[in-house]
């Protein structure tokens, strides 16, 4: 096969990919918004974060109270930390989450799902089809 033709045929399957599959927006996790009060951290906008991410406000929680070290728990629609922490931590740990529970291995993308197996948890990706597991 000469290059010419192979360059063709590259074009070609290129024309005839989905429109979804094309689509290069980078995936951006949501920065936490919220205040401190007294020696507690007020969390406004943590549904609408795993709204976005989405997964299970708990999962999300309890991961990263978990990583924070630290007592907390849902007060309606806000998260109520039972420590001063800075937005920066929060927002690292979010992130965290994301790469390890969100984030495809496989093709960087964020078209996953939890799946929970014979108490093993596993992530399937909708865009690749890869399944791996998580701890």
């Amino acid at each position: 096969m000469e290059l010419d033709e192979y360059k063709q045929l590259l074009v070609k399957a290129r024309k005839e990919l989905p429109e979804s599959i094309k689509k290069t927006e980078r995936f951006v996790v949501p920065k936490v918004r919220g205040h401190i009060e007294g020696n507690k951290t007020v969390l406004s906008n943590f549904m609408q974060i795993a709204e976005k991410l989405r997964r299970d406000p708990n999962h999300l929680l309890k991961y990263i109270l978990k990583e924070l070290a630290s007592p907390g728990e849902f007060k309606k629609n806000l998260v109520i930390v039972g420590s001063k922490i800075s937005a920066k931590r929060v927002n690292e740990k979010i992130e965290e989450y994301a790469n390890k529970y969100v984030v495809c291995k496989e093709c960087n993308r964020p078209d996953t799902k939890l799946l929970k197996h014979d108490r093993i948890l596993s992530i399937k990706c909708s865009a690749c089809g890869a399944r791996y597991p998580v701890s």
